[in-house]
C-alpha cells in the first residue's frame, strides 16, 4: 500500500503510548461484541492502570474491557449495568472500583454531545428515584428534567470492520453498537480494524464514522468476543 499523506496506519507499539495511568478511556462494544481486542491485549502487556473507563457495561471476565476490570486496572466505571461481569460486582461491593450508573439510553446520549460538542442533555429518565440524586434538574416548558453531563474522554478506542487509510469507518453489523458514538468522543480515537484499505475504495454512501473523528488506524490481531455468546 502506497504511503499517503493522510495514512493515520500505525502499529500498536506506536499507539499504545497514547493511553496513559490514571487517563479517561472510552470504550466501543456491548457485552465484549465490538470492543477493540487488540487494543485491550495492549493495554495490559504495558500495564496500564488508574484508569477510568466509559462505556456501555463491564462486559465478561474473560472477554472484551472485562479483562481489564478483572485485573484492577480501572479505578472507576461510568455504564450502564455491569451484571455480566460478576468480578466487576465484586469489586464495587468492596470498595476497589468506583462504578457511575447510567441508564443506556442516556448514557448513549451523553456520549453523543460529547462528541458533538454539547454541555449535556436532559432527560425525564430516572425522575423520582436514586438517579436523580444529586443531580441538578431544570424546568423547560412546565417539565421537569435532569441534567446529565456530557461524557468525553481522553482516548477512545473502538473496533470497526473495515478503515480507509484516513480512517473512515465501516461496522460488521449488530458489532456497530456504541463504536459510533465513542469515536467522537474522545481527545485521541484510536480505531482498532479488521481491514485497512487505500483512501478512495470505500463508498461515501456506505461510511459510518468519517475519518475526520479518528486520529490513529491500527490492524487487528483478531477478535475474541465472538465467543461471547456460546
Amino acid at each position: 500500500m502506497k504511503k499517503h499523506p493522510f495514512n493515520k496506519v500505525k502499529n500498536i507499539e506506536e499507539v499504545i503510548s497514547f493511553i496513559e495511568d490514571g487517563c479517561t478511556l472510552m470504550f466501543g462494544g456491548f457485552g465484549g461484541v465490538g470492543s477493540p481486542p487488540t487494543l485491550i491485549k495492549a493495554l495490559l502487556e504495558h500495564d496500564v492502570k488508574n484508569v477510568t473507563l466509559i462505556g456501555n457495561d463491564a462486559g465478561f471476565p474473560t472477554i472484551g474491557i472485562g479483562k481489564f476490570i478483572s485485573q484492577k486496572r480501572a479505578k472507576k466505571l461510568v455504564a450502564s449495568h455491569i451484571g455480566s461481569n460478576p468480578i466487576a460486582g465484586k469489586l464495587m461491593v468492596n470498595g476497589e472500583l468506583e462504578v457511575e450508573f447510567s441508564p443506556q439510553g442516556t448514557l448513549a446520549e451523553r456520549i453523543r454531545a460529547g462528541g458533538v460538542g454539547l454541555g449535556g442533555v436532559l432527560t425525564d429518565i430516572g425522575l423520582d428515584s436514586i438517579v436523580e440524586e444529586g443531580k441538578e434538574k431544570v424546568e423547560v416548558g412546565g417539565k421537569t428534567f435532569i441534567v446529565e453531563p456530557a461524557l468525553t474522554a481522553d482516548v477512545s478506542i473502538v473496533h470497526a470492520k473495515k478503515a480507509d487509510v484516513f480512517g473512515n469507518l465501516l461496522y460488521d453489523s449488530s458489532a456497530r453498537n456504541t463504536n459510533p458514538l465513542v469515536a467522537m468522543a474522545g481527545t485521541i480515537t484510536i480505531a482498532e480494524v479488521e481491514e485497512i484499505v487505500p483512501l478512495g475504495k470505500l463508498n461515501p454512501n456506505d461510511i459510518i464514522t468519517p475519518g475526520i473523528f479518528v486520529d490513529v488506524v491500527i490492524k487487528s490481531k483478531g477478535v475474541d468476543w465472538k465467543w461471547a455468546w456460546e
